[in-house]
């Protein structure tokens, strides 16, 4: 016994519900970081540090040659898709990988000129944040032109961008206001509200395909770490929870890149899961549709190999086929079955009398006069020019010469169209045999038909012969 259970709740409700929760998760998600950076910032002592140089080092070393790899796979995606995004993501890549590698490289500098070490990490995620969002601009823009994608003189020109970015942060460094808050603020604080508008942006324009939604959650971590890094001292706990934050949000849009390398290498044309199912039933439709036109197809070509395609009738292979599979069937349960020999009479004068197209039609009506005169599931085929054989499932050989008389009567009984205008009478003759009685293959219930079709010709036409 089946139960089934009545809920109030229409499939439209419950998806509406799971979208909202979808939604809520992913939020909370995102914002995972400044539950982290809550904790830190109302739980933990702030004057713990832990300072280790050398794991710095290799932290930096690791995020820069991952950085390059990223840039170069991002650059990879733009040269093939065009799409401008991609551009000024190469660009915040790579200008965040020549600017924080120096952010690493002098953490020795930490005692020796603390702003040397320290403001090439908030500089680094300005130019980034500001590139992200210039590309976030851009975002369904026509593609760029194959030469702007093949010019090296704009990616040069951005390398000494860059590299100037550098001298200059070196320079703030060694300046009498490098030790004001305003420098390091404005820069974090730049990073943070900049990684935040791009947030917001794609809030606002709803921007919600799966690579771009990865997009939004990179730059809310970015827009976190920045928050931490603002909150964080050198080397405490929340210093060290910023970088760990920025890296995240970094793996997060780098595995973004990646995925958009190996399909589309475009972030606009990676479709969400709603585009997907719904693309896919549109497939399945027109796939389904060409499988019932191929199938309707197959049908008409199947029809075609196995008729006459003058009369209607089965062909001599259909025929054959058909005698085989009755021949089985007597064999396993002993029913008799009998087949038909018949052969217009005179047809050659007919055509010689009123030409081929008479022929034609006196053919054509033939075949519809001898359906008329047998069974439903009996079988009238074409096996040439004027002969024919008609198959009768169990039946027997004296039922069968009745069959045969009811044809030879109503053919001899009706007036045939010649195509002039004028009408022709038409005999046929007949010889049957019977399965089992006159043999047990085709071969010999066949020859045994077309015998007795013979005997009828010699003894006058327009007769049946079955025995």
């Amino acid at each position: 016994m089946s139960v089934t259970i009545a809920t109030r709740e229409s499939p439209e409700m419950v998806r509406l519900i799971t979208k909202l929760y979808a939604r809520f998760v992913l939020a909370g998600f995102a914002l995972v970081p400044a539950y982290l950076i809550a904790y830190l910032f109302f739980f933990q002592d702030p004057t713990l540090r832990l300072e280790n140089h050398l794991f710095h080092e290799i932290a930096i070393a690791a995020a820069t040659l991952e950085g390059l790899f990223v840039t170069y796979v991002t650059w990879q995606c733009y040269r093939s898709s065009g799409e401008p995004l991609l551009r000024w993501l190469t660009l915040g890549f790579l200008g965040f990988v020549l600017i924080y590698a120096l952010h690493g490289a002098f953490t020795g500098m930490a005692h020796h000129n603390i702003w040397l070490f320290l403001l090439y990490g908030p500089a680094s995620r300005l130019v980034m944040s500001t590139l992200l969002l210039v590309g976030l601009l851009s975002y369904n823009q026509p593609p760029d032109t194959v030469e702007r994608r093949t010019d090296w003189r704009g990616w040069l020109t951005w390398m000494a961008l860059f590299l100037f970015v550098d001298l200059v942060v070196a320079g703030i460094a060694y300046s009498p206001i490098a030790g004001t808050l305003a420098v390091r603020l404005s820069m974090e604080g730049g990073a943070m509200i900049l990684s935040a508008l791009n947030v917001l942006i794609l809030l606002l324009r709803r921007i919600r395909t799966p690579l771009m939604v990865m997009f939004g959650v990179s730059v809310t971590a970015f827009a976190l770490s920045s928050l931490a890094f603002i909150l964080g001292r050198p080397w405490n706990h929340m210093w060290w929870l910023a970088h760990a934050i920025f890296a995240g949000g970094f793996f997060l849009l780098s595995y973004g890149v990646v995925q958009a390398f190996h399909t589309t290498r475009s972030f606009a044309t990676i479709y969400s899961r709603e585009e997907l199912m719904a693309r896919l039933a549109e497939a399945m439709g027109r796939t389904e549709s060409a499988l019932q036109e191929l199938q309707r197809t197959n049908d008409r070509l199947e029809h075609l190999a196995a008729t006459d395609p003058l009369t209607g009738a089965a062909n001599r292979r259909q025929f054959i086929e058909r005698v085989e599979a009755e021949i089985e069937r007597a064999r396993r349960g002993g029913a008799p079955f009998s087949l038909l020999a018949l052969d217009l009479d005179h047809f050659k004068a007919i055509n010689d009398a009123y030409g081929h197209q008479a022929g034609d039609t006196v053919l054509r009506e033939f075949v519809q006069i001898c359906g008329d005169a047998i069974r439903p599931y009996d079988g009238v085929a074409r096996v040439g020019g004027e002969e024919f054989m008609v198959l009768l499932p169990q039946t027997g050989l004296d039922a069968a010469l009745t069959t045969g008389e009811r044809i030879r009567s109503m053919i001899a009984g009706s007036i045939f169209g010649t195509g002039s205008g004028r009408r022709g009478e038409v005999t046929v003759s007949v010889g049957g045999s019977q399965f089992g009685r006159d043999g047990d293959t085709i071969d010999t219930i066949l020859r045994a038909a077309d015998e007795r079709l013979y005997c009828a010709k010699h003894l006058g036409r327009n007769r049946v012969v079955v025995g």
